[in-house]
C-alpha cells in the first residue's frame, strides 16, 4: 500500500466555518451547540496520547450530554501506510469506527515497539471480527485506499492542515490547551457565543 504523495498546502486563509465533508465520521448529536472538529491521524503518537487521555473525559462531559458534537477528519502522517491501514480497517468493521480507531491508538506505540506494523493492525482487525482474508482485502481494496488518500488531500490542499492534532471549535482553529480544561473553557465560549 502506498500514500498518496501530495504537494505542500498552499498559504491560504482557513475557511470562517467548516462545513460537512464526504468521510466525515461523527460522534454527538446532530443540533449540539458547539462543533469540535478534530483532524488526528491513526500513526501520530501525541493524537494516540490525546484521544486515550483527554478525549474519554471531553465525551463523557460534553458529547455523551450533547453539548458538543465530534467531527473527525482522517489525515496521514509518517508512516503513511499504518495511518492508511488503520483508518480503512477501522471503516471496515460496520458501526465500530471509533472503537476500532481507540484501540488502534491504545496499541500504536506496543505496535511500534514491535516493528510488525500491519500484523498489528490484522490482530486489531481478527479481535472485531475479520478474517486474514477479510483483512487484506480491506487493505487491498482500491476504493477504500482512494478515498484515504482524497481525504487527506482535501485536509491539505483545502482546509490546510499541516499536523495533527489540529482542532477547530464552531469553525475557529483553536490553538489553547489541548487538556481538558483548555477545552473546557473553549466549549464554553463558543456556546455562549452561538446562544
Amino acid at each position: 500500500m502506498s500514500g498518496l504523495a501530495v504537494a505542500a498546502a498552499p498559504e491560504l486563509a482557513r475557511a470562517a466555518h467548516l462545513p460537512p465533508l464526504p468521510g466525515d465520521m461523527v460522534l454527538g448529536a446532530p443540533k449540539a451547540p458547539v462543533q469540535f472538529v478534530v483532524y488526528a491521524s491513526a500513526s501520530c503518537p501525541h493524537c494516540a496520547h490525546w484521544w486515550t487521555t483527554v478525549l474519554p473525559s471531553v465525551r463523557k462531559a460534553f458529547i455523551d450530554t450533547g453539548k458538543v458534537r465530534l467531527v473527525f477528519r482522517e489525515f496521514l502522517t509518517p508512516p503513511n501506510e499504518f495511518a492508511a491501514a488503520g483508518f480503512i480497517l477501522a471503516r471496515r468493521v460496520p458501526g465500530k469506527y471509533f472503537e476500532v480507531l481507540t484501540t488502534i491508538f491504545e496499541k500504536q506505540q506496543a505496535i511500534y515497539d514491535s516493528e510488525h506494523l500491519f500484523e498489528g493492525l490484522e490482530a486489531i482487525g481478527k479481535q472485531y471480527g475479520l478474517t486474514e482474508k477479510q483483512f487484506s482485502d480491506a487493505l487491498a481494496d482500491p476504493v477504500a485506499l482512494k478515498g484515504v488518500n482524497d481525504r487527506f488531500a482535501r485536509a491539505m490542499n483545502e482546509q490546510n492542515i499541516e499536523h495533527t492534532p489540529t482542532f477547530f471549535v464552531n469553525g475557529a482553529e483553536y490553538l489553547g490547551d489541548f487538556e481538558f480544561a483548555g477545552l473546557s473553557k473553549a466549549f464554553a465560549a463558543a456556546a455562549a457565543k452561538k446562544g
